[in-house]
């Protein structure tokens, strides 16, 4: 739990000290993804979905709404010794430097933001976020960027041209540049739905690998599918996986993570709503089960 006195002082910070944020940049204390990698997989929280009104858990459509709520969740997964760091939007991640949270941990910037769910224009995936010189300037580790492909959408070159554009510049300064690659379709309504097939995948996985002037610094950040090992298949690129919604069988979901983990090319998850959201409302036990499944490398 966050202390009313570390709420109002964070609050406070954010109203009379802004530039208490670059001095908390500057002092915390860092790792690199090559040290934590070399220790066994990488275990990373998501936390970026309010900046693109994905404010959705389940039925419930505001339940990322409240931000000391998601702080407390944060900072209970954060606590876990295996959890080596946090992918967020600027306002959390800042919000997380202030608590003086993130110490030793990875923090990984989210850059492309403005497909804002259910717009219009949601696959023409502006970059409204972090880019790589203020990635750079902050001392953070890397940059994540959404790719969504549909072959049906104009939008997607967009999308697809600026993302290029950010794996080169993380590059340049040898930050990670987190992909994820997302074969979309628009329904009869609108409505932007991700396919699940394997099929689907493989192509928006091999288009993603070949973006950019270089990919020697690019992961990229995969859904857990049937077929998972012929889709991982497709690159030699680090790859981790995904979270997505806490629905459906968690059971199932955690053995889905644990036959992926086998695979040569992954090293880890990034999960997000479905363990800062589980159903039963115990984030701690949740992380600490997604760390089990990591025990190959470090220990807690």
């Amino acid at each position: 739990m966050i202390s009313d006195e570390a709420f109002d002082r964070l609050t406070y910070l954010r109203s009379v000290q802004p530039e208490a944020i670059a001095a908390a940049a500057k002092a915390r204390r860092k790792t690199s993804v090559a040290e934590v990698v070399a220790a066994g997989d990488l275990f990373l929280i998501a936390a970026d979905h309010p900046a693109r009104a994905a404010l959705s858990v389940g039925e419930d459509r505001l339940a990322m709404a409240n931000r000391r709520s998601l702080l407390e969740r944060l900072a209970t997964a954060l606590d876990h010794p295996r959890v080596d760091g946090v992918l967020a939007t600027a306002d959390v991640i800042e919000d997380l430097l202030l608590l003086g949270l993130l110490d030793g941990k990875l923090v990984i910037g989210s850059m492309n933001r403005g497909g804002l769910a259910g717009s219009a224009w949601e696959l023409d995936d502006r970059f409204t976020g972090y880019d790589a010189p203020h990635l750079d300037a902050m001392g953070f580790d890397g940059g994540k960027m959404l790719l969504r492909i549909d072959p049906g959408d104009r939008d997607t070159r967009t999308t697809l041209e600026a993302a290029s554009r950010a794996v080169t510049d993380l590059a340049d300064r040898s930050l990670m540049a987190m992909v994820e690659p997302l074969p979309a379709r628009r329904t009869a309504t609108g409505a932007v739905t991700i396919s699940r097939d394997a099929d689907d995948l493989v192509h928006a996985i091999a288009v993603a690998s070949g973006i950019g002037a270089t990919s020697a610094h690019t992961w990229l950040k995969l859904p857990v599918v049937d077929d998972i090992e012929r889709v991982v298949a497709t690159t030699t690129l680090p790859c981790l996986l995904l979270g997505g919604d806490p629905g459906g069988d968690p059971d199932a979901k955690y053995e889905g993570w644990q036959r992926a983990l086998q695979i040569p090319q992954v090293h880890g998850l990034v999960v997000g709503r479905a363990l800062l959201y589980p159903e039963d409302g115990d984030v701690r036990t949740a992380v600490k089960r997604a760390a089990q499944l990591l025990e190959g490398g470090r220990h807690d």
